[in-house]
């Protein structure tokens, strides 16, 4: 059950990330620059953040098979829209509806959480996010190698399937579950608005997947375009191999929650922001061209993917552990906030990068993973 769980969350995240290694592909199909085709992902982010704090905290209130297999559904018909749109406005409301109901794996991991043990809470939550890198990283691969062999339609129909099939399985294979909670829905949305008031520990995990996950957005925004661009003059599948690359992070994570449960997530998420900065430094080799600068990319894309994943593998067995029957609301406060880093990322990363090049995006990161090092260090001071 939890490696069908896991396939499941990357089958079903893999739909907000595929548009970034194709945003050149959507562009020219469409006709439009390429900033304003990035709006494609961007929408699909802002989506997603909209998506985690309208219906994750139903994961508390409706039992779990029935409303997984209703998101999907919704997701596959958002798919179709999007793969038979002829214009970018119609693109980009099919990229905000894909990314509003294509929150599954954020009531999958509570959920999957709430099942196992707690001595392995974090490595069960290390598994699913495991699963939900994956369909990250190869859904750029996917999509990027898809979309230059049959176009940029080709990869939302395809996942227009996939989705199809994955929503029949869940349908049929997951456990049933009982809401822990009967509140109203007007409620259990304004319990995440309260629980960020009321606990330090889930603002502050908070506020580090903002910064490092605002980084990781404007890297991967802004990669596409460098790579198609003058320096190296590649096409899309090239940013879907430096994806492929970056898929070793899906290993990295089941780590990342043994360490979670042995050491705590204070220190797992140190390590990941010095890991972040790290990144930062050697993903400036991407300026040089050539074979170096490739290289550069796909050891600084991995770094920074491990670090960010592992870092989030920590925040969430720290915010699980608080309030066992609120954990899809605990969730949804911190994953909306997540996501509202990711989509202010995106933006970034496309305006450093037309200002700067590439040398600005490598700035962005550090600054933002700079900033969340500085916060992690000063909660570990002793009070007093």
């Amino acid at each position: 059950m939890t490696l069908l769980l896991s396939i499941a969350c990357g089958v079903a995240v893999a739909n907000i990330y595929f548009p970034q290694a194709i945003s050149p592909l959507i562009a020219d199909g469409l006709k439009v620059s390429k900033s304003s085709a990035a709006l494609v992902t961007t929408c699909a982010q802002l989506g997603y953040a909209a998506g985690i704090f309208l219906l994750v905290p139903l994961g508390d209130r409706v039992r779990h098979r029935r409303l997984v297999t209703v998101l999907l559904l919704m997701t596959a018909v958002g798919l179709v829209l999007a793969g038979t749109a002829d214009a970018l406005p119609a693109m980009v409301v099919a990229s905000t509806l894909i990314g509003v109901t294509t929150v599954v794996p954020q009531i999958l991991i509570p959920m999957a959480a709430g099942l196992a043990e707690p001595e392995r809470r974090g490595e069960v939550t290390g598994t699913l996010l495991s699963g939900l890198i994956g369909g990250i990283l190869l859904a750029r691969t996917f999509s990027g190698t898809l979309g230059q062999w049959l176009g940029w339609r080709a990869p939302y129909l395809v996942a227009a399937v996939a989705v199809l099939v994955l929503s029949v399985a869940l349908a049929v294979l997951m456990p049933v579950t009982t809401p822990s909670t009967g509140e109203r829905y007007p409620a259990l949305l304004a319990a995440s608005v309260r629980l960020l008031r009321a606990e330090p520990l889930l603002r502050r995990s908070c506020q580090y997947q903002v910064l490092v996950f605002a980084g990781f957005s404007a890297a991967w925004t802004a990669l596409a375009l460098h790579v198609t661009g003058p320096t190296y003059h590649l096409g899309t599948p090239a940013v879907g191999l430096l994806a492929l690359v970056g898929a070793g992070s899906m290993f990295a994570t089941p780590r990342a929650g043994r360490a979670t449960d042995r050491l705590g997530p204070d220190a797992v998420n140190l390590r990941c922001l010095l890991g972040v900065l790290a990144a930062a430094a050697v993903l400036l080799l991407g300026t040089v061209g050539g074979v170096l600068g490739l290289v550069g990319l796909a050891a600084g894309m991995l770094a920074l993917d491990v670090a960010m994943q592992s870092g989030q593998v920590a925040n969430q067995a720290r915010i699980f552990a608080l309030r066992p029957r609120e954990r899809a609301r605990l969730n949804t406060a911190y994953m909306t906030c997540a996501f509202l880093g990711g989509s202010a990322g995106s933006w970034l990363g496309v305006r450093a990068y037309s200002a700067f090049g590439w040398n600005g995006v490598c700035g962005v990161i550090a600054v933002l993973g700079g900033a969340a090092l500085v916060r992690c260090l000063l909660a570990e001071k002793p009070r007093g």
